[in-house]
């Protein structure tokens, strides 16, 4: 190792001759640099060190010109002393002991502010100690430095694409498209020589940012970063990120088009799709593929629409898809996407089948990109309620076992799942471990969640189509609503459901006959202003809630017909014979306690006068006539009618 002299400090009121190295770096005119004092050297505080600084050390040591000052310790920290602190050079200085700084020692640093400098003599000029590998051009790749003779990666924390930019400057690749980590370049094999990287994105080489000294990292090589520029011929590749997730490989898919970000229809959209968007942005292999708004609803342009990828794409603006802002769509139906790279590979694999909606129905997991089921063994509503608390669906009504949605056809993959109820994934819960069990075919487990989007509705066994028993369709199968809470306010919803008006009556009791299939619907609340039953309150959503000839009704008032019209009236004729059988009965009953002979009744009663008395003489002169008994009897029971 060279030595220099560094000369006399005379602002400091230094009067001793020092000597001066760059240590730790790949040659004698680039590394740490490091001065002697005392008989003991000492590093530079990087306080105010810049390229002017660094420039009075490449011209003190002979070795040209300043490449860049390097601060944080870049070629590692110091073990003894820091000299120097807050040194200023005005860069025409032929020392650096011609710079004004602070006396030796004084200093407010520690090594991890070690200065550095690379000179152009160091044989590693900036351009090539770096280089971009393994991707579709010179422009697009993995990103590996070069340091001690040996190229090494990048870690991805914290790299973004400020810290790409630097790097497409510096290899004259124009700006940068895209920032990938994750490895998506593939993943290097030797050293990771620098973490945590961070640039302004004025820096004319990556070297000038701050980052960790030279090979400390915590890292391992599926987190080797990349960078696309500009200049790789790779269109429209970093126009895509994910939003609204809880990281960056899950979220709302999102596009940039003429300067405006933009979401995704989910028509069409599948795991294929997605896998693209996992792969273009270096998140892993793809979970899930949610639409619906999954994560929330865009507020600006739809862009894409009915999107169809062959699963080979570099990039999703490869795939078939309409013309960028032709859709048929509403932000209600933004796709979205969870990549295995997302740190919440566990949680987004879940699903639930061959039910009514997507909150009902057979629980499915994700596991080794296979999906499979889970056993009844243990399941109950504290589970059910984890699984819909995890897909965002509302509280857990039920939690019906016996392959209740149909048996799965792969892996039985968790068993004796137990959960305390506060957990937020399934995959939280205790269980056995990955594929393990003791079931039997029809042990799947299912949810029913009280989130369940509009509910398919019908009326039958009425007169016309607005009358009838209510039934809904669960599990492919129409069951009955329990009339347990059943009122005019709920029927009165079914009806606007169905666009038959207003409701005139929720008659119970299975007014309309026994349906086939389970009662499904108990406790059902409504407050009259919903437009969907699903939107009313409901208790318990599940098979064999209530007994048969509890099933609710309707009655409404639109597109009744005569038909309904004739039911009503022979109903009402039926009620009045009733009440007029009720009514003989009761008479009859009264003639029995009072003596009287069946049917009799005074003439008195009727309203008829009394018989005059007749004379004493002509008693039997003539006998009196006996009524014809039938005719008083028709007499008597119209006048009791």
């Amino acid at each position: 190792m060279n030595v220099y002299s560094l000369g006399v400090f005379p602002a400091s009121g230094i009067s001793e001759v020092a000597q001066l190295r760059l240590v730790n770096g790949p040659s004698r005119c680039a590394g740490r640099v490091e001065v002697l004092h005392n008989q003991l050297w000492g590093t530079v505080c990087d306080d105010s060190w810049d390229i002017t600084h660094a420039g009075v050390v490449c011209r003190q040591l002979g070795c040209g010109t300043a490449l860049s000052a390097p601060g944080r310790a870049r070629f590692g920290q110091g073990s003894d002393r820091i000299w120097l602190d807050d040194i200023h050079c005005t860069g025409t200085e032929a020392a650096l002991s011609n710079c004004r700084t602070r006396a030796w020692g004084d200093n407010n640093c520690n090594h991890g502010e070690d200065a550095g400098v690379v000179c152009s003599d160091s044989g590693i000029s900036e351009v090539a100690q770096l280089r971009l590998v393994n991707g579709p051009s010179l422009c697009a790749g993995r990103v590996e430095v070069l340091h001690n003779r040996q190229w090494g990666t990048v870690c991805d924390d914290s790299w973004d694409i400020t810290d790409a930019g630097v790097v497409c400057r510096q290899l004259d690749c124009g700006t940068a498209l895209s920032a990938p980590g994750g490895a998506r370049s593939g993943p290097g094999s030797d050293r990771i020589w620098l973490d945590d990287v961070h640039c302004t994105g004025t820096e004319a080489a990556l070297s000038d940012c701050r980052a960790r000294p030279w090979g400390e990292n915590n890292c391992n090589h599926r987190e080797d970063v990349g960078v696309v520029c500009s200049d790789s011929d790779i269109p429209e590749l970093t126009s895509l990120r994910l939003v609204n997730g809880p990281s960056r490989c899950a979220g709302r898919v999102e596009v940039l088009h003429n300067q405006l970000w933009g979401t995704v229809c989910d028509d069409g959209w599948d795991i294929t799709d997605a896998g693209v968007v996992c792969r273009q942005l270096g998140c892993g292999t793809v979970l899930s593929a949610p639409g619906g708004a999954r994560f929330g609803r865009g507020s600006d342009r739809i862009w894409l629409d009915d999107v169809h990828c062959t699963g080979t794409e570099a990039a999703l603006s490869s795939c078939r898809t309409r013309p960028w802002g032709e859709n048929n769509c509403h932000h209600g139906e933004d796709a979205g996407v969870v990549c295995s790279g997302s740190s919440i590979s566990e949680v987004a694999p879940l699903r639930l089948v061959n039910g009514p909606s997507r909150c009902t129905g057979r629980v499915e997991v994700l596991h080794n990109l296979k999906w499979g089921t889970v056993c009844d063994g243990s399941w109950d509503l504290s589970e059910a309620e984890v699984v819909c608390r995890q897909l965002g669906c509302g509280t857990a009504l039920s939690a019906p076992h016996g392959a209740y949605f149909g048996q799965g056809s792969d892996h039985v993959w968790l068993d004796e799942v137990q959960c305390t109820g506060a957990e937020a994934a399934l995959t939280e819960c205790r269980a056995k471990p990955w594929g393990e069990h003791g079931c039997n075919p029809g042990e799947d487990a299912g949810v029913v969640c009280s989130d369940q989007g509009q509910l398919r509705l019908r009326l039958t066994s009425g007169p016309s189509p607005c009358s009838g028993r209510v039934e809904v369709l669960i599990n492919n199968t129409w069951g009955a609503v329990c009339d347990a809470g059943w009122g005019l306010l709920e029927a009165g919803v079914v009806c606007k459901q169905l666009g038959c008006g207003t409701a005139l009556s929720a008659p119970g009791l299975a007014q309309f006959g026994h349906g086939a299939g389970d009662v499904w619907l108990e406790g059902m609340s409504c407050s009259g202003q919903e437009s969907l039953i699903s939107e009313c309150q409901l208790s318990r959503l599940g098979p064999r809630l209530c007994g048969r000839g509890s099933e609710a009704s309707v009655v409404c008032a639109g597109q009744a017909g005569p038909g309904l019209l004739c039911s009503v009236l022979l109903g009402l004729g039926a009620l009045v014979v009733l009440i007029c059988g009720v009514l003989l009965c009761w008479r009859m009953c009264r003639d029995r306690a009072a003596g009287n002979p069946p049917g009799h009744m005074p003439l008195e009663e009727l309203g008829a006068p009394r018989t005059p008395a007749q004379p004493q003489g002509a008693a039997n002169s003539k006998p009196p006539e006996e009524p014809d008994s039938d005719m008083t009897w028709l007499v008597r029971e119209d006048a009791v009618l």
